[in-house]
């Protein structure tokens, strides 16, 4: 049932790139206000800044030197890679890290399968385009644009946290080694110029986001205390929650993970003492043990958690809810008020972030999954903003200290106006 998730994953984890969401057709009425409708938007684009952008810049892959001899491999054994793209001027002594995401295996079948694409061997790894939070583009990352940006590709299954073998159906032998691999880049990392980094950010997308959340604190322990480091989680929030089938899928799924590629070393101490190692491994527990600040970026109504864990194939009538999961606006009122529910319940389990004065939150009610690596979602016109904030504005803010209490949870799905049509949904 599970393995089912890569390919959904495999475009976007890639290529970096979003598609679009398809528009639902209007009545007439909205059909006749076309024309103000679009001199409206012509004139909010050019009111609110100039946000031409460059194209996006393609950043060449590097495999990891001495990979093998230290076990740090991909699920085939190739060597792991990263894209680096170097800081210039005010920015060329800050370092971000940007950890792919991707979905996960948890079955020998799921793993094969993934070492025979990006996901799972550096051998089918190209140049990757950079955008968002990755690019070098003033205008469209403001705060980040010259720092040092690395992408870490994905290709272990288990969000940088396993270290174990198993063999595949051949006969061949497969390789959990995402903890030696974030091990063998960071070191790495350190002997190009990140050892006398001013300022920090570990990121990522999805169970590139969770990978942040696990391995925040032992990124902030590399750094001088004088370091400015922090942490971001866009789209890592998976929550343990029942499908509409009543079975807990994700859970079933992360269980998997857990056990096949043995993440215990990566998960907090003080959780394992009082919890199953599947518990430990979702966000709302790791959040408690994380002493670096961290800011939470994720949609509480997150279109690939509400496609794969609260309504995934088979869970339910497959046409009562296949037009729902593929545009919210096909939703019913009662297919609605069950995505309000999960709304409710991913916020109840980011309690400890949004009491934390150290952390940070931006929380909107977009249909959409990871924002950060898109132009369209990290700092554009047509940006979901919350406090009349994109996104970039936000999380410079809470990273700089430029305004205190950066936490924003938006009302209730279809509330916020800025949540447009064209947002990428996974």
């Amino acid at each position: 049932m599970f393995s089912t998730l890569q390919p959904h994953k495999k475009a976007m984890a890639t290529e970096l790139l979003s598609p679009l969401l398809p528009q639902r057709r209007r009545g007439l009425a909205v059909a006749a206000a076309a024309p103000l409708l679009l001199l409206l938007l012509v004139v909010v684009v050019f009111s609110r800044s100039r946000l031409t952008v460059s194209s996006p810049e393609r950043v060449d892959l590097t495999l990891v030197a001495g990979a093998r001899e230290k076990g740090a491999v991909c699920l085939d054994g190739s060597p792991p890679g990263y894209h680096l793209r170097r800081g210039f001027g005010s920015g060329a002594h800050n370092w971000l890290i940007y950890l792919q995401g991707g979905a996960w295996c948890n079955t020998t079948q799921s793993c094969s399968e993934r070492k025979r694409s990006s996901l799972g061997s550096s051998k089918f790894m190209r140049a990757l385009k950079f955008s968002g939070i990755l690019s070098n583009d003033h205008l469209e990352n403001p705060d980040f644009y010259n720092w040092n940006i690395v992408v870490v590709r994905y290709c272990d299954g288990a969000s940088f946290a396993g270290d174990a073998e198993g063999e595949d159906l051949d006969g061949t032998k497969l390789f959990f080694r995402g903890l030696r691999i974030w091990e063998a880049v960071i070191d790495e990392l350190m002997g190009k110029g990140m050892d006398i980094a001013q300022q920090a950010l570990l990121t990522g997308c999805s169970a590139g986001s969770l990978a942040a959340l696990l391995h925040c604190d032992n990124f902030r322990g590399r750094f001088p205390q004088e370091v400015a480091v922090k942490c971001l989680s866009d789209a890592g929030f998976f929550i343990d929650v029942k499908d509409l089938s009543g079975e807990r899928s994700m859970r079933s799924l992360i269980n998997g993970v857990v056990h096949l590629q043995n993440v215990r070393e990566v998960l907090p101490k003080d959780c394992l003492q009082n919890k199953d190692p599947t518990e430990c491994f979702f966000a709302s527990e790791l959040i408690k043990s994380i002493s670096t600040p961290t800011f939470i970026l994720n949609s509480d109504y997150d279109s690939w958690q509400i496609r794969n864990v609260l309504a995934p194939s088979g869970s339910y009538p497959q046409q009562a809810w296949s037009s729902c999961k593929a545009d919210i606006r096909n939703c019913s009122s009662t297919q609605i008020d069950v995505l309000h529910g999960f709304k409710n319940k991913l916020v109840s389990e980011m309690k400890v972030a949004e009491d934390n004065k150290n952390w940070g939150l931006f929380i909107d009610s977009c249909f959409t999954h990871c924002q950060t690596p898109f132009h369209i979602t990290w700092h554009s016109p047509i940006s979901p903003r919350l406090g009349d904030k994109t996104i970039a504005e936000t999380v410079g803010d809470w990273y700089f200290g430029r305004r205190q209490d950066v936490k924003q949870i938006d009302c209730e799905y279809p509330c916020n106006p800025t949540c447009s049509s064209r947002l990428p949904t996974a």
